[in-house]
């Protein structure tokens, strides 16, 4: 996921996908508790989109507060 495509998107958009990976994330950490994660990369890729949705987010809040 590209920050100019994050950037398109509003801030409800955002807030669901943010939730949609925290869930994919909760998976994968069930996955590997189990023992059968086929991409262990896949956690390293979420968190950083989750961490780039929310500077996205924090972005947008700051500049409606100007």
């Amino acid at each position: 996921m590209k920050v100019k495509e994050l950037q398109g998107l509003s801030i409800d958009e955002l807030t669901q996908k943010e939730k949609n990976l925290r869930k994919d994330l909760s998976g994968l950490n069930y996955q590997q508790k189990m023992g059968r994660v086929e991409k262990p990369s896949q956690f390293h890729l979420i968190r950083r989109d989750i961490a780039r949705i929310l500077t996205v987010i924090n972005q947008k809040t700051k500049a409606d507060k100007k």
